[in-house]
């Protein structure tokens, strides 16, 4: 870089002014004499001597009123990969919070930073931005649109920008604990309508579509990340605080300027399609070559989508461990052109429109460690309406149960958590009622009512009992008396055995268990009644959410774990 892009005339990078003072663990602004004011790029102060012209910003861009092509296209898209998102969170979060410590001169580039970054409506689909004593849930898109130098050879030509990768990035409320749940792309859902702000200020109301692809809810129809966001509430129950977008260039970007991601290969891929050819082992990978690692599918797994969501889900473990790391930490230039790449690839909601506000953020994920952030997938199977599936549904059960764990803010790690007050206080013998032995499922004898739970619940609760666990003996018995809140098993003494056995199937708690006398079936045999209260959620759902267990069919993976892609 030459001197005039340096902001002085010494060869001298910036961020080598900003030293850690091993006393204070401060970052102080060093210096020398004949410096210019302002040591880093940015807006300047003052006037320059005679004869000598002002050194222009170091920017990629000319100036604001006149923006290039690929800026202007930029700010109407969306931004390709959502993990180049999370990283941003620490690292410009981390950046933000040392510029401010520098004085007038960190002033100047925080200005210059806060220029770089590009917001779009959240349309009122979101909750009103992230809460620093509140769980905390940020949607992460990545689009296929084809925007910024060297893409031409990516993505779908002529694409609006769909949402070709997206996570769910939740965030415990006590901060022990994170997970990134990633919605496949090809997932089958409902798009609702989505009341969407125009260029001239108005709102138009884009209409929604039943049995749709995910990922056209965005760019399809002028859609924008807002539609996304409330396609993504009406799926999982979760409300999303902002949103963060990013095209391809993100990942490019923020891998260089980390010094490159380390990633594993369990065999040799040579990938025409991602471009991406690399030997079994391990390699550093950063811009075009780490482009292609998340991109690459027909490589590894089964060829699909899911296969590599898995290999992004490696990238971004790696690259949180990078950027953990304290050689990324402690090392100015490379916090500069990590705030520097990050601020030019996204584009947020306008609840999340500053460098200030994505510091509070990155301050607030900076809190976790990295063997308590899990990556995990929705869990979905073939489309059984396609006779060549080449799209999923939500795997019944399972998937709600995920949603669930979201939604309770439970973690899917094994985190040491606060007992809560009221299980402090649980009473022994309530507790007592799961403990024992467990009669077999063929053994357990059960009557289902509906109490207030939705209509059919009985019958399809009754089908995966049957089915699924192997518990024949139970009948329909149409609706109860009376609704019910929370869903409840009573039982004889004679049957606690059958009753901590049907419990543990459903995930009922010890307070669920209602001992009591004995009753009828259809048959005239004893038999336990299952009461569905308005807690259930739908067949094969685990009723207690708190439980803390995710379904044994989850794919997930720990952001402190090395994995080779197969």
């Amino acid at each position: 870089m030459d001197a005039q892009g340096r902001g002085q005339a010494e060869d001298i990078d910036p961020a080598d002014q900003w030293v850690l003072n091993p006393d204070t663990g401060d970052y102080e602004l060093r210096l020398p004499s004949s410096a210019p004011q302002s040591p880093v790029p940015g807006p300047r102060r003052g006037t320059p001597p005679p004869g000598r012209e002002v050194p222009a910003p170091r920017r990629r861009r000319a100036a604001p009123e006149e923006p290039p092509p690929e800026r202007r296209d930029r700010r109407r898209s969306a931004k390709k990969k959502s993990k180049g998102k999370k990283i941003l969170l620490w690292t410009g979060g981390t950046m933000a919070f040392v510029i401010l410590a520098v004085g007038t001169a960190g002033y100047l580039y925080l200005q210059h930073l806060n220029d770089n970054i590009d917001s779009l409506p959240d349309d009122g689909a979101s909750t009103g931005g992230f809460s620093k004593d509140q769980a905390i849930n940020i949607l992460l898109i990545g689009t296929d649109k084809r925007t910024g130098s060297g893409n031409d050879g990516y993505g779908d030509k002529g694409s609006a920008g769909h949402a070709d990768t997206t996570i769910l990035l939740h965030v415990a409320k006590d901060r022990s604990n994170a997970t990134a749940l990633s919605i496949p792309r090809d997932l089958i859902v409902d798009v609702p309508d989505c009341p969407t702000t125009q260029e001239d200020g108005t709102t138009k109301v884009i209409p929604g579509s039943t049995g749709a692809r995910f990922n056209t809810s965005l760019g399809q129809s002028d859609r924008t990340p807002s539609c996304t966001m409330r396609t993504v509430t009406e799926l999982t129950g979760v409300k999303p605080d902002n949103f963060m977008v990013a095209d391809f260039n993100a990942v490019k970007t923020l891998s260089s300027a980390v010094g490159g991601v380390k990633v594993c290969l369990a065999k040799d891929i040579n990938d025409p399609d991602s471009h991406l050819n690399l030997p079994a082992g391990e390699h550093t990978i950063e811009g075009e070559e780490a482009l292609a690692f998340v991109r690459t599918r027909h490589s590894v797994g089964f060829g699909g989508d899911l296969s590599r969501i898995e290999l992004q889900q490696q990238f971004l473990s790696s690259l949180m461990r990078q950027l953990k790391s304290n050689d990324t930490l402690t090392s100015p230039t490379k916090m500069v052109k990590l705030a520097e790449a990050g601020t030019e690839a996204l584009t947020v909601d306008s609840k999340l429109d500053s460098i200030g506000k994505l510091k509070d953020l990155g301050l607030e994920l900076g809190k976790l460690d990295t063997k308590n952030l899990t990556f995990a997938t929705v869990p979905v199977v073939d489309n059984p309406a396609e006779p060549k599936p080449v799209t999923v549904v939500l795997k019944e059960g399972s998937a709600q149960q995920v949603f669930d764990m979201v939604k309770n803010d439970v973690s899917f790690t094994e985190v040491k958590k606060k007992e809560k007050e009221k299980q402090k206080k649980e009473d022994a013998a309530v507790a007592a009622r799961l403990e024992g032995e467990k009669s077999e499922p063929g053994e357990i004898r059960v009557r289902l009512l509906n109490g207030g739970a939705s209509s059919g619940s009985a019958g399809r609760e009754l089908t995966y009992l049957q089915n699924e666990e192997g518990v024949t003996k139970s009948e329909n018995a149409g609706n109860a008396p009376a609704d019910l809140a929370k869903t409840t098993l009573e039982y004889a003494p004679d049957q606690a055995d059958q009753a901590r056995a049907l419990a543990e199937i459903l995930g009922l708690s010890g307070a669920a268990m209602k001992p009591g006398e004995s009753v009828t079936n259809s048959q005239g045999l004893p038999t336990m009644t299952l009461t569905l209260g308005k807690d259930f959620k739908g067949a094969g759902v685990k009723l207690d959410a708190t439980s803390g267990k995710a379904p044994e069919d989850l794919q997930k993976s720990t952001a402190d774990k090395v994995e080779c892609a197969k």
